[in-house]
């Protein structure tokens, strides 16, 4: 659902830059109550997973297909406030490095796919969880419809900019039903990446994951014939370390996105299809990054396909792990800076 330059017009597109910089701004703040010294590392991780796994286009109709947005996935993993940011730098390496999604329409994107799905979701997660009995199925059952539900809602938000500020005279009517329709089929495959992805980290490490937190019970002790809470563990018995995670989490991300996404469906996407079906991408401009040496994917002057887009995939994960890990670092120092004040 990246939105290209030219589908809004420049005074919609600055007021949604507005709101998307006021969101990333309150999620640096809110990322601080967030991120603790296991979880920061992880959170640098979420965003070159999301990245990986956005390269893997899936079918869902004739001649469409749809990938992952991932601000359910984030909001459950990492927090809500830090998945706004977690998507926020995914767009801006897609933006700048491979010039997917316009630059000028960078703040919709941010509006559309980080702050209505994180939004979305978390809230309607957090509202499962809290009727669901409290066990690790019940987090995998919740993270599915969020997921599912996040989906067509940013499809939504996205025909009200487009109600306000699109370039073409298309009926707003018609722009709601097709994207809408085809991106509650986008949301299915969406809610079943996030609900195996949020599952197998559940099944690992718990502690880990934002929105199991308070899953498990604390230890009671019977201290002087009182029960008490015993002192948390460092780290769970049954789980492996934090370090394990990431390595197998970078492994994974670069796997898909250096050799699976070969694979990926290349039809176009959900708003590709349907801006290609109801004319509004007429006035569509061509990408300010459009000489990028890694320009839609591949690295200019590889010929060879699977090593082109293979390698390019590995270098927007690297790049998005490296800018990823290095803002969540510099919030987890400026938290630890004000607590040490």
């Amino acid at each position: 659902m990246h939105v290209p330059d030219g589908f809004i017009n420049a005074p919609v597109s600055a007021a949604a830059g507005v709101v998307a910089a006021g969101a990333v701004a309150a999620g640096l703040r809110g990322a601080r109550r967030e991120l603790d010294e296991r979880t920061a590392p992880l959170a640098g991780l979420v965003a070159a997973f999301i990245f990986a796994v956005q390269m893997l286009n899936f079918p869902v109709a004739a001649g469409t297909s749809g990938h992952l947005l991932g601000g359910a996935l984030a909001a459950i993993l990492v927090g809500p406030w830090t998945g706004v940011l977690c998507i926020a730098v995914v767009l801006l390496m897609q933006g700048i490095l491979f010039a997917d999604g316009g630059l000028t329409a960078l703040g919709v994107n941010i509006t559309v796919m980080g702050v209505v799905t994180v939004v979305v979701a978390y809230a309607l997660f957090r509202g499962l969880v809290l009727l669901l009995p409290r066990t690790r199925r019940s987090v995998t059952v919740a993270s599915f419809a969020a997921a599912l539900v996040s989906v067509p809602a940013a499809a939504a938000v996205f025909t009200l900019i487009y109600a306000i500020g699109g370039t073409t005279d298309v009926p707003v009517s018609k722009v709601l039903t097709a994207m809408v329709g085809v991106h509650v089929l986008i949301g299915v495959g969406e809610a079943v990446i996030t609900m195996l992805t949020v599952g197998a980290v559940v099944a690992v490490r718990p502690d880990l994951v934002y929105g199991a937190r308070g899953l498990t019970a604390p230890l009671k002790l019977r201290v002087d014939g009182e029960l008490v809470d015993a002192a948390p563990a460092a780290a769970p018995a049954a789980g492996g370390s934090p370090k394990k995670l990431w390595i197998g989490g970078v492994v994974t991300a670069l796997v898909l996105a250096g050799f699976v996404s070969f694979y990926a469906s290349a039809s176009p996407d959900g708003l590709e299809k349907v801006a290609a079906d109801q004319g509004i991408d007429k006035n569509v401009e061509e990408h300010a990054a459009a000489d990028s040496p890694l320009a839609d994917y591949g690295v200019k002057g590889i010929e060879a396909p699977r090593l082109s887009g293979g390698l390019a995939g590995a270098i927007g994960v690297g790049a998005t792990l490296a800018v990823g890990t290095g803002a969540f670092w510099v919030v987890r120092r400026r938290k630890t800076a004000a607590l040490e004040a």
